[in-house]
């Protein structure tokens, strides 16, 4: 059978739908319904709530099936149905979409069963076969094992799958904020029987439970422990009681905002389950789908014969500070962000502080945080002529299409600035012009990849320039990455594409550093570490649960906790930063100082040390 889950969620971040019962309840349906029994009963309210979800945005409808089993139909007379039942839902989530969305089959726990004993045990297995069986015979795209609560759910599902005929699916745990079921069960316990199983889950995934933040800890406990694609599918909040109805009171922008966090940790599709609806399902759609930069298509192939190519200059004739990483002497450099408005005055002026205390080059973010700035191609140019320092451009793929990137990549090299750093970039949500669009034509490995051909004197289209550029090509990395593998297998790629020096994200503690130092030992690639002086204690907490690739130690944020004044934090974020440097001095090429709120001062500070 095609696995079309695994081809989405290899390409996109992948939408699923929201909730269904608590769609239905809001349509004044209450418990003493089945609201599965509702897919024969008035189709329409189940089909109305799908079309609203395909009007959000979601890729994957989920059956209004969870407990269409026979077990818990029984409870409302309809064990007879089941078939018919989980037919018609099938066929109901299909007409809805479009030919691409994809029909998730979903099985929910069986239930509570009258009395316990071994017949029982094995009646449990028999009840769910007999509802994937059907749901396979309907045509679902794959099955969705979710709200699985314990070890015992997990090991249930497992036998399930493997007496039924062949079926891409999926296994979705409920778990606490401590990554454990209810019965107190660990991640390492839980999928021993997926481990074990003959048959394997196309993605994993984590649901239901106590809310978006509950799911984000257990979702960074989850991530380093699988190898499967991860779907993630909160609640909207704990339910409270209004006027004897149970609401949910997450909103959707609250809801989106972990969304990108659970993006940022590596998950690969995004839904909601109790509580949520369309109108979070859309937040979530339209910000996230600016993400979905796939590996695989977002990288620009260009095949061009070899003897059409000139040989590059050299490292060390690109710039001075492409010189000094070439010879192995220490480089410096300080981050400076363009202001808002358009007078760089005293943006240069602060370049010229830094020069003046020896400073390398000045790092120039390109829209940080999805923020609208003055363009960050003007203020290294200013910075260059008029503070004589070289800088440092960051140049990111999330506002231009491949035209206007290569006009910019030729714009700088006219206007002399030779250092720039491609990343990424953040998506417009982050920011404060949420419904911007966001083109992310390429990722940075993709960018890296044509100015890698133009400065071999060939351009985006496989035309000859007139003359090649002597672009120094920069690269961003994370040490403090969840999801290790993708980290190093993409530094692999970005100096694949011609990265010939990297800058990591804010260092704070050695070891994860060490460790992803190790992992590209053999890239042989200079390696400038981020160093960021906390400002203090408020700052601390902004760096530690706000910005993404981040990691603040609970020892640093205690040493910040302890002084009273801002300038006494401010002098324990400098000290930090300067025994942060101290460790990892030897191991790398560099460093990157941030001046925290445009304060050159800070970050002087921390190289005077």
């Amino acid at each position: 059978m095609q696995n079309k889950l695994k081809e989405k969620l290899r390409h996109n971040i992948v939408i699923f739908d929201g909730a269904i019962g608590t769609e239905i309840y809001k349509r004044n349906f209450f418990i003493n319904v089945s609201y599965e029994g509702l897919c024969l009963t008035n189709p329409d309210v189940v089909k109305d709530i799908h079309k609203s979800y395909f009007e959000a945005g979601a890729d994957v409808f989920t059956t209004n099936t969870y407990g269409a089993n026979s077990n818990l139909l029984s409870r409302f007379g309809l064990a007879d149905k089941v078939k018919e039942i989980n037919t018609t839902a099938v066929q109901l989530a299909r007409e809805c979409g479009e030919k691409n969305t994809l029909i998730a089959g979903s099985v929910g726990p069986v239930g509570k069963m009258p009395y316990k004993n071994e017949t029982t045990k094995q009646k449990r297995i028999d009840v769910l076969i007999e509802q994937v069986e059907i749901l396979i015979e309907a045509g679902v795209d794959f099955i969705l094992f979710e709200t699985l609560f314990s070890l015992t759910d997990v090991e249930r599902v497992m036998s399930v799958i493997n007496q039924v005929r062949e079926i891409p699916f999926v296994v979705s745990l409920k778990v606490d904020r401590n990554g454990e079921s209810a019965k107190g069960e660990p991640f390492k316990v839980l999928l021993q029987p997926i481990k074990n199983s003959i048959k394997k889950p196309t993605a994993l995934g984590l649901n239901c439970g106590d809310g978006a933040e509950s799911l984000l800890h257990a979702l960074e406990k989850f991530m380093p422990r699988v190898n499967y694609p991860v779907i993630v599918q909160p609640n909207a909040g704990i339910p409270k009681q209004v006027d004897g109805r149970l609401l949910y009171m997450t909103n959707p922008e609250y809801l989106t905002i972990y969304a990108l966090r659970y993006v940022n940790l590596g998950a690969r599709a995004i839904g909601g389950c109790c509580g949520t609806g369309p109108d979070h399902i859309r937040d979530i759609a339209r910000s996230v789908r600016p993400m979905s930069v796939s590996e695989y298509s977002k990288q620009v192939s260009l095949s061009i014969p070899e003897e059409h190519l000139q040989k590059p200059v050299p490292m060390e004739k690109k710039s001075i500070f492409g010189a000094k990483l070439a010879k192995g002497e220490w480089v410096t450099t300080v981050e400076i962000v363009p202001p808002r408005g358009y007078n760089l005055e005293k943006t240069i002026e602060k370049a010229k502080q830094c020069k003046a205390a020896g400073v390398d080059a000045i790092n120039i973010p390109d829209g940080p945080r999805a923020s609208s700035r003055i363009s960050p191609i003007i203020t290294a140019e200013q910075i260059l002529r008029k503070a004589e320092i070289e800088p440092i451009l960051h140049f990111c793929c999330r506002d231009k299409n491949l035209i206007g990137m290569q006009a910019d990549i030729l714009g700088c090299a006219a206007a002399g600035i030779r250092n720039i750093l491609y990343v990424t970039g953040d998506p417009p949500k982050l920011g404060d012009y949420p419904f911007a669009s966001a083109v992310f034509d390429v990722d940075s490995i993709g960018v890296v990849q044509i100015q890698d051909k133009l400065n071999r004197g060939v351009d985006l289209g496989g035309k000859a320039i007139n003359q090649p550029t002597q672009t120094l090509i920069g690269v961003g990395a994370d040490p403090n990455s969840l999801d290790m593998k993708r980290e190093i297998r993409r530094t692999f790629e970005k100096a694949e594409a011609g990265a010939e020096y990297i800058i990591t994200q804010p260092v704070f503690e050695t070891a994860p550093l060490l460790m992803f130092l190790e992992k590209i030992s053999k890239l042989n690639l200079p390696v400038i570490a981020g160093i960021w002086p906390l400002a203090s204690y408020r700052n601390a907490e902004f760096m530690k649960n706000e910005v993404p690739g981040v990691v603040v130690p609970d020892e640093v944020m205690e040493r910040m906790s302890k002084v009273d004044t801002k300038q006494a934090q401010k002098e324990v974020g400098i000290r930090i930063a300067r025994e942060s440097v101290a460790k990892i001095r030897e191991y790398v090429a560099g460093i990157q100082v941030s001046a925290p709120f445009g304060n050159v001062g800070t970050a002087i500070e921390v190289l005077k040390g």
